[in-house]
């Protein structure tokens, strides 16, 4: 996370020619790419590009979605956003993914996974972003994925993620039967917690 940069540092390179004033506060642009705070855009169409969000509130179950990425990533040229999964239903984790590639790392803890106490530890932005996405059951949890592309199938996309979502049967059960799930993206994000 980006957390670390020092509040509204000017940030000046040559490759960027014309940049007057203030120049760039980095803290406004971490905010902009971090996967917690970053304004997603709407469905939208044009022409050439269509754009489909998909938003949810119940978790993912780990080996569905895990089974259903290579899918998900060719039918899209670019995809992002946050999500949860059953299996780590603490962490938000950011999926990013363009031309086939995709990258999903653990951005921290949701908010609401955190003592309330913490929460003025964490930027206006953060605050804000959750308080966007607010549930009184699942607090800021939420899947929040855009997938961008020519002639993406809207209803197509909803239903591959649809299938990977907990089932109501599974969602009763609670987190503590959702922690003894098969969870294959553990191999990713815990090597980078180990690193």
């Amino acid at each position: 996370m980006l957390a670390h940069l020092a509040p509204c540092t000017p940030v000046f390179t040559e490759s960027l020619p014309g940049v007057t004033g203030a120049g760039l506060c980095s803290r406004e642009l971490a905010e902009r790419v971090d996967p917690a705070t970053a304004q997603l855009p709407c469905d939208a169409q044009t022409d050439e590009i269509t754009t489909v969000v998909w938003r949810r509130l119940r978790p993912l179950h780990p080996a569905r979605l895990f089974e259903a990425v290579d899918e998900l990533v060719t039918q899209s040229v670019r995809s992002r956003g946050r999500f949860w999964l059953a299996s780590r239903p603490d962490r938000l984790l950011a999926w990013d993914a363009v031309a086939g590639i995709v990258s999903v790392e653990d951005a921290g803890p949701w908010l609401a996974a955190l003592p309330e106490a913490a929460w003025d530890m964490v930027s206006p932005a953060r605050r804000t972003a959750a308080d966007l996405d607010w549930d009184h059951i699942t607090g800021d949890r939420v899947q929040h994925l855009v997938f961008s592309g020519p002639d993406l199938d809207r209803e197509r996309l909803h239903a591959l993620l649809d299938s990977c979502l907990l089932t109501e049967e599974e969602a009763l059960a609670g987190s503590d039967v959702w922690a003894g799930y098969d969870d294959p993206f553990a191999h990713i994000l815990d090597l980078k917690e180990i690193a």
